[in-house]
Order: structure tokens, then C-alpha cells, then sequence
């Protein structure tokens, strides 16, 4: 038997909360998970800073991309079997594919990217096919099938209802990490009717298209995906620690340029800060090395870099006010004045952010990041967008909500006000 087609004398499973187990007889599925890339995903949490706001929130990459592979898994195999439309023969490409989505992730991934300007899909498929022990176990199946599933991952695979079962607008990505991060937060609003997603799932000739009679689970998931990013994803305090870790970086970073000398040197960083990244660079950094900078950072002598590593790793987090840029435009100018009138450096204490989100969308042809609409696959076996059988899913399509928040330390200035008269009156202005 080929090592494609190889299966494990005994299945292999591991015991999930959200999918109860995770089931594993394909050899190189199995081959895969023992690599060294993919292990690192389990010193990468899923959601970053959101374990300072929900504390069971610990939960990595590791089981995120076990939880994608098991929902393909389970739609390939007891699903798609048998149709006509579906491709037997890749299978083990949407398998892999759906295993190793995230494989490029960085620690803290999003704020790590926005730093150093790097996007986490690029190292994906560098790491498939570099010089890995990722990249053997796939070459075992053939030379070509590296390229395979790395374009996949970029989008750019022939068979474009392969790609739709790792990344669309109901997508295993998606099932896997609402569910997942609703169990690991505490909160309810993540939860939908999977199964019946999984049943009512069919292959068309590009996409994933739902049955019609399934209708109202899905109205269901896009609700939850709402709610999480609005409850979870974006929750402001989360945002707070993300801020400050983005400063934390930008301090090291702007100090190495200016020749500073650390106590502790940031050997681990000094390729990130120079732009010379090699791929062992990014393979070898995880947040266990970033949490040991921090913790040393915060004996160094640079008080703009001791000060904001002490915040983050004992949570003493920036406060925050609502910040409408349409009509407030005139305010952060003068933030940012009298910050520096005050000794307070606004490159590092004086934060705007906004977040953004866009719960579903159908096509609109020449619009930048088109979105391929969710199909209904009505009884007579026409397809029909979603927003025009359903009125809640309507309602929301196209439609993005924006927040916008300014970040600040308000334990400084309401300590130093009786000595800096100009701590109250930014106080009185950052709030409103």
C-alpha cells in the first residue's frame, strides 16, 4: 500500500471537549501531528490576550487546527463519500490542508504580525515547503503534494470546493474555533447546531452549499459569529493588553535601531527587528520565549520599556473611553499635546484602535475582498444566496459595525493630579 493510502494498524484518537474525540487513521495525518512545526502550535494560544479577560481561555493552535481536521474529516468521510460531485482523490490534500491552516502562526499571532508586518499564511505555506520535518512527511506522498495543500492554504487550488472547506463564510475554520473559544471563554453565544450543519452540507461544483431545509442552523451560526466577535474577539480589555503588547514590541524594537544596550539582549528578536527573518528564526519564537523577555524586560533600565512589561505581565492594563473619530477628530491633537506638555510619552501612552467586523456579505463584483456568498440548495437543485430566503440574514448582510476607542494610563493620572494639574484636565478631556 502507498504511503497515501497508508492507515494506522489502530486508530489513534484524542479526547476533545468540543468534538468529544478527534479520530486518526490515516498514517500521514498521524506522521504529520508528531512534527516538530506542528507541536510548536501548542506553545501559540488561539486567542492571544483574551486569557487576561476570560481566564479559561488557554487553549492553543494545537487544538484549533485538530478541531478544523476533525470537522473535515467528518464531512469528507461521512458526508461527501459517494457523491458525484466530490473528488475522492482529495481527500488527503483537504486533510492536510485543514490540519496545518495555521501552522504559520506567530505568537500572540495578529499583534506579532502588525508588529513586524508579516502575514501568518505566507510562513504557512514557506513552512510547507521549506526545509521542515512538515515538509518531508508531505514530500512521502509525493514531490508535488507540498504545492498541493500549500495552495490550499493560499487560496489558489484548482479545486476551489476544497478551499471553501477550510475557508469560506461556513467553514470547519470557523465551526471549529466559535465553539471552541465559546467553551474555553465561558460564554454561551459561540454555540450553534453543528451537526446539523454537518447534515445538510453538500459538494457543488466550486463550494460548500447548504440544503435549503438546514436554513435556520445556519441563520444560527452567523448569529453566533456575530455575537462572539462583538462579546469575545473584540472585547475592549482584551484589546487593552493587545495594545500594550504591540508597544512593548515597538519600545524594543525602536530602542535596538538606537543602539540601546539591554541588560538581556534580544537575541530571539534581533532578525524581526532587522527585517532578515529566516524561516528557523520564526519556527524557533513561541510565547514562552516572549513571556521570558517580558518578565526580564522589566528590570531593564529604559522605564518606557520596564513599565509597559510590568502591565502586561501583571495585568495593570490601560483604561479606555469610547472615541467617535467623525466628530472628535480635533480631540487626540490635543491629547497628544498635552500628554507631552505632562512628561508622558503618546507614542506608547496615548493608544487609538478600532475594531471592525463584517458578519456576512454576498458577491459584489469588483469590491476589494469579495466574499463568496453562502448557497441554499433549494429542492428542485437551484442554488439561492442565503440573504434572499432568509429575512434575520438579510438584515445584516453587508452591513460592517466599527468600533472606535481610545486607550490610556489612567493610573498615572489620576495618581499624579495634585502634582500635574494637567493630568486632570486630560482626564476630563480623554473621557468626555
Amino acid at each position: 500500500m502507498s504511503y497515501e493510502h497508508e492507515k494506522l494498524t489502530e486508530e489513534k484518537v484524542f479526547k476533545d471537549p468540543v468534538h468529544r474525540y478527534i479520530h486518526v487513521r490515516d498514517r500521514v495525518i498521524w506522521d504529520v501531528i508528531g512534527t516538530r512545526e506542528f507541536q510548536r502550535l501548542r506553545r501559540i494560544r488561539q486567542l492571544g490576550t483574551t486569557y487576561l479577560v476570560f481566564h479559561g481561555a488557554e487553549h492553543s493552535r494545537f487544538q484549533h487546527s485538530l478541531g478544523v481536521y476533525e470537522i473535515v474529516r467528518r464531512i469528507i468521510d461521512s458526508g461527501f463519500g459517494g457523491r458525484p460531485e466530490w473528488n475522492e482523490d482529495e481527500r488527503l490534500v483537504a486533510l492536510c490542508a485543514a490540519l496545518l491552516h495555521d501552522l504559520g502562526h506567530g505568537p500572540f499571532s495578529h499583534a506579532f504580525e502588525k508588529v513586524f508586518d508579516l502575514d501568518h499564511e505566507k510562513f504557512t505555506q514557506a513552512i510547507l515547503l521549506g526545509d521542515t520535518e512538515v515538509n518531508a512527511v508531505l514530500s512521502r506522498v509525493s514531490p508535488e503534494f507540498p504545492q498541493r495543500v500549500a495552495d490550499v492554504v493560499g487560496k489558489t487550488y484548482k479545486d476551489k470546493l476544497v478551499i471553501s472547506l477550510i475557508s469560506s463564510q461556513i467553514d470547519a475554520d470557523r465551526m471549529d474555533y466559535l465553539q471552541r473559544d465559546a467553551y474555553y471563554t465561558g460564554v454561551q453565544y459561540g454555540h450553534f447546531d453543528m451537526e446539523r450543519i454537518l447534515r445538510v452540507m453538500r459538494p457543488a461544483e466550486e463550494q460548500v452549499v447548504i440544503k435549503s431545509s438546514g436554513m435556520h442552523a445556519v441563520e444560527d451560526y452567523i448569529m453566533s459569529r456575530y455575537q462572539m466577535y462583538w462579546q469575545v474577539y473584540f472585547h475592549p480589555v482584551s484589546r487593552s493588553a493587545e495594545v500594550i503588547l504591540i508597544k512593548i514590541l515597538h519600545r524594543a524594537k525602536a530602542l535596538y535601531k538606537d543602539g540601546y544596550r539591554f541588560q538581556q539582549e534580544p537575541g530571539p528578536f534581533s532578525s524581526f527587528f532587522d527585517k532578515t527573518i529566516t524561516l528557523e528564526d520564526y519556527i524557533s519564537l513561541d510565547e514562552g520565549v516572549l513571556f521570558t523577555y517580558f518578565q526580564l524586560w522589566m528590570k531593564e533600565k529604559d522605564p518606557i520599556l520596564s513599565d509597559l512589561c510590568r502591565r502586561f505581565i501583571n495585568r495593570k492594563l490601560f483604561q479606555y473611553a469610547e472615541f467617535d473619530p467623525a466628530k472628535e477628530y480635533r480631540k487626540i491633537g490635543q491629547l497628544d499635546a498635552l500628554f507631552k506638555e505632562a512628561g508622558i510619552d503618546p507614542e506608547y501612552y496615548l493608544v487609538t484602535d478600532s475594531s471592525s467586523d463584517l458578519p456576512y456579505d454576498f458577491y459584489r463584483p469588483g469590491e476589494e475582498n469579495e466574499r463568496v456568498p453562502i448557497y441554499l440548495q433549494l429542492p428542485n437543485g437551484e442554488l439561492s444566496e442565503l440573504s434572499r430566503s432568509s429575512d434575520i440574514v438579510d438584515a445584516i448582510s453587508g452591513k460592517r459595525r466599527t468600533d472606535h476607542k481610545i486607550y490610556f494610563p489612567e493610573d498615572i493620572l489620576e495618581a499624579g493630579q495634585e502634582d500635574n494639574p494637567l493630568y486632570k484636565e486630560i482626564l476630563q478631556l480623554v473621557r468626555g
